[in-house]
């Protein structure tokens, strides 16, 4: 069903995509180093999710709509930098309290994962780029390109997941030495902020 010299390709491309800093990668470091090696992996989950979600959607032809009407990819593109620059108020705002014993309070990992998943839906980049980057490794000769497109997609979420919950994971234990003190706990929140700001101001400054 899928070119295996084809897929070796894809996987050596995909895996270099995935350990490469992104939008994503930030977004996970961030809360890692809000709410612990726990909230950074469900982070990665959440935006696993959504990525699973944009690669079902281009496999179906639903990313198509995207090229077609480019109010849509306005619209969902401002929709993303508003969640974002929401989620930098709220760690702006959070003063990096403690509660019992050295624990600091920050977002639920449940919260972390829903997150993720609208902070990765709301991004029309990554919808393009499936358009662009999946179909250069289909081979229509071996037929069912939609299956194909599918296999690919659900590798490239599968490798995404696998680095982005490590650095999830080692951003939230790093957090966790640091913010014992309320001072960095709260500085941590700055630097969440500061990363959410960005990440919003790149979506509103980079349409295409």
């Amino acid at each position: 069903m899928v070119d295996t010299s084809l897929y070796a390709a894809f996987v050596v491309a995909a895996v270099a995509l995935c350990l490469t800093p992104g939008p994503d990668m930030m977004f996970i470091v961030a809360m890692g180093g809000r709410g612990g090696p726990g909230t950074g992996v469900m982070a990665a989950v959440g935006v696993a999710t959504g990525a699973l979600i944009h690669a079902v959607a281009a496999t179906l032809g639903l990313s198509a709509l995207f090229t077609a009407l480019p109010a849509l990819y306005h619209v969902l593109r401002w929709a993303g930098a508003a969640y974002l620059l929401y989620l930098a108020v709220k760690a702006f705002r959070d003063r990096g309290e403690t509660g019992e014993g050295t624990a600091v309070v920050g977002p639920g990992r449940l919260r972390a994962f829903w997150q993720g998943v609208v902070t990765n839906l709301l991004n029309p980049k990554v919808i393009l780029f499936n358009i662009a980057f999946l179909p250069q490794f289909v081979d229509p000769t071996l037929g069912h390109p939609m299956m194909q497109l599918l296999v690919l997609g659900i590798t490239l979420v599968l490798i995404g997941l696998a680095v982005d919950a490590s650095v999830g994971l080692l951003s939230g234990r790093l957090a966790n030495l640091l913010r014992r003190s309320r001072r960095v706990a709260r500085g941590l929140n700055l630097f969440s902020g500061t990363v959410f700001t960005g990440l919003a101001l790149r979506l509103i400054a980079v349409p295409k």
